[in-house]
Formats: C-alpha cells, sequence, structure tokens
C-alpha cells in the first residue's frame, strides 16, 4: 500500500486528488495540509464527511516526510518551489500541480510568473507529467510537473499535427474558455456570483501564463519553434474547458487526412476521444472525467481543432493520478477509468 500525502488539500484540485485517492486500491493517504485551512477534512470539504478521518494542518516538513512515500503539492504557482526541495531531498516521489516545475528556463519563468525562481537545481529534474506524449519519461522519473489545465487542451489537440505536419503550419489561434473554478478556491472580486455569473469575457490577452507552457512543449514536439496566439475567456460555468484552435495551414488538407491521423495518433490512448467529422466536443460530456474529447474540422487551408476537458480532473487531479499511476507501476487508469 503506497502512503500518499497531499499538500494544499483545501483547494479544488486538493478536493479531488482526495476524492479520487480514498477510491483508489493501492492508496492510503496518510496526510494532508494547507497554508491557511487546518481542520477536520470533513469540515473543508462537508461532502466527506463520513469518508475520512483526516486532519489538514499547517505543513511540516518533518511530520509530512515520516509518514508518506509520495507526495501531490497542490499549492498556488510559486509556492511549491519553497516545499518541493525539501521533499527531493528526502527521496520522496513528487507530483507537483502548480506551475513551477514545468518550464525549464528560469528567465522564461521569471518573465511570465514575475518571480525569480528559488529552485533551479530542480529545474532540470522534473518529467512533464502529459502521459499521452511522456509516458516512457514519466514511468522512469519520481519527480513529475503536472502541466497545466488549458496547456493539457491545447497540447493534446495540436500534438498529432505539429508532430507530423509542424513545417506546413502558418500560425496557430487558441480561442480558450475556462470555468470559473480554474482560478481555484479563493476570494476576489471578479470570481464572486454576482460578477462571473450571466458574463463572458476575455482576461490576460496575449500575455497568461500558459502560453509559453504551451508553445514551449509543442515546439518540442515539432523540433521547430510553434508560435501561437493564446487568448483566455472565462464562462459561468464551475467546470470545463473548451477550446476552439484555428490553424492557419501552407496547403489545403482533407477532413479525412486529419481525421486518420489523429486517430492513429492517439489509437492506443484510453483518455484521449476523437469524434467524427462532424461531431465536435462538449464541456458537459468531460464533466468529472479524465477524458480529453477532440473535434475537426476543415475548410480550404483552414483547420479548426476543439478540445474539451474537465479543468480540474484531466487538468489537474485525475491526470495527477494518472501520473501517479505510471511511476508507481499501478495499472494506468487505475481509480479514474
Amino acid at each position: 500500500m503506497l502512503n500518499v500525502g497531499i499538500i494544499g488539500i483545501s483547494g479544488y484540485s486538493g478536493k479531488l486528488l482526495l476524492k479520487i485517492l480514498l477510491n483508489h486500491p493501492e492508496v492510503r493517504v496518510t496526510y494532508a495540509s494547507a497554508n491557511t485551512t487546518t481542520g477536520k477534512i470533513s469540515d473543508i470539504h462537508p461532502e466527506l464527511a463520513g469518508k475520512t478521518r483526516l486532519v489538514c494542518e499547517k505543513f511540516n516538513l518533518s511530520k509530512a516526510k515520516s509518514l508518506c512515500d509520495l507526495f501531490f503539492v497542490a499549492v498556488p504557482h510559486t509556492k511549491s518551489m519553497e516545499i518541493t526541495p525539501g521533499l527531493l531531498k528526502a527521496k520522496k516521489m513528487v507530483i507537483d500541480l502548480s506551475a513551477d516545475y514545468r518550464i525549464k528556463n528560469s528567465a522564461t519563468y521569471k518573465k511570465w510568473y514575475k518571480v525569480t525562481h528559488k529552485d533551479k537545481k530542480n529545474l532540470p529534474k522534473s518529467v512533464y507529467g502529459l502521459p499521452e506524449l511522456y509516458r516512457e519519461e514519466i514511468k522512469k522519473s519520481t519527480f513529475i510537473a503536472n502541466p497545466g489545465c488549458y496547456p493539457t487542451a491545447a497540447i493534446l489537440a495540436l500534438a498529432p499535427l505539429v508532430a507530423i505536419h509542424g513545417k506546413k503550419i502558418n500560425s496557430i489561434i487558441i480561442d480558450a474558455k475556462s470555468s470559473v473554478s480554474g482560478a481555484g478556491r479563493k476570494t476576489a472580486i471578479n470570481l464572486i456570483y454576482a460578477e462571473a455569473n450571466e458574463n463572458l469575457k476575455a482576461y490576460k490577452v496575449l500575455c497568461h501564463q500558459h502560453a509559453p507552457e504551451i508553445s514551449i512543449y509543442l515546439s518540442r514536439l515539432a523540433q521547430k519553434d510553434i508560435k501561437i496566439t493564446f487568448v483566455p475567456h472565462l464562462i459561468p460555468m464551475n467546470y470545463g474547458i473548451l477550446e476552439t484552435i484555428y490553424i492557419q495551414l501552407k496547403k489545403s488538407i482533407t477532413i479525412n487526412d486529419v481525421y486518420k491521423l489523429y486517430q492513429k495518433f492517439y489509437k492506443t490512448e484510453e483518455f484521449v476521444r476523437i469524434l467524427k467529422p462532424g461531431q465536435q466536443p462538449e464541456t458537459k460530456n468531460v464533466t468529472n472525467t479524465n477524458y480529453c474529447d477532440i473535434g475537426l474540422a476543415v475548410k480550404n487551408n483552414m483547420l479548426v481543432i476543439t478540445s474539451a476537458i474537465d479543468n480540474l480532473m484531466k487538468g489537474a487531479s485525475s491526470q495527477a493520478v494518472q501520473n501517479m499511476n505510471l511511476i508507481c507501476g499501478f495499472k494506468e487508469n487505475t481509480g479514474i477509468s
């Protein structure tokens, strides 16, 4: 039985991690902490009353490392790099749900996250935790940088195209819409019900911190520099991301060729579903699942790819458990199928 700790359990991702792991046959959650919230988990997340006796406390490295083999670090961006070094030094397995170890270049990290990286030594050691692309590397690692929600939907949608036809792309525009929970469980005027409900708005236009993450990993796939235009929007839903991606190609392509490419690329991937031509993904079909649904449409030189995920599941918690299953040698879909 694997003893697991969740650091940052008071947030949405932390709560969902616990819900998944309480039903995981190979795992026992033995430690839970948060920065500003303490007490019984059943008081913090009442829906879990009767399902766990765990108590949340302030993070204590000495206690944590004595109780657990593996840690999920589900804290805000810029905070993980203060916690993770101690866990790695103690030879613990770590799956980090923040952005602190996704971008290997510390100067790029500082540009987009506005702080100097405090753990440059461990930056090269993490493996990007997108199983559909990096499964073999993940299996050999004990330190995973779990992808962001927007990048998960975008990279999975674009991976087959940039890997095979990267040189045939003129431009990529990503129109992304995310639910309110994507901002985390925090108090902010723009996230309260009266502000977000019955409203739709773009934010961080051309300056969202997930843009370089998307570009970096697409460029790695294409073996050339892939530039993107990324515009996120906030929609009044609890869960879900829908991305509509416009790719201007140098030459026309048929829908049948694109569909065959995507079918072949993801043939063995349980959690990526390529919809038939004419069908389009909907957020309700992926809510509370680890699936990414992808739709395709073509007109002349314009290819439109749509992708939908649950931002807190495939975009965070269930993907983190998928990564845990891989590094620990469990069946990949255990607890999340």
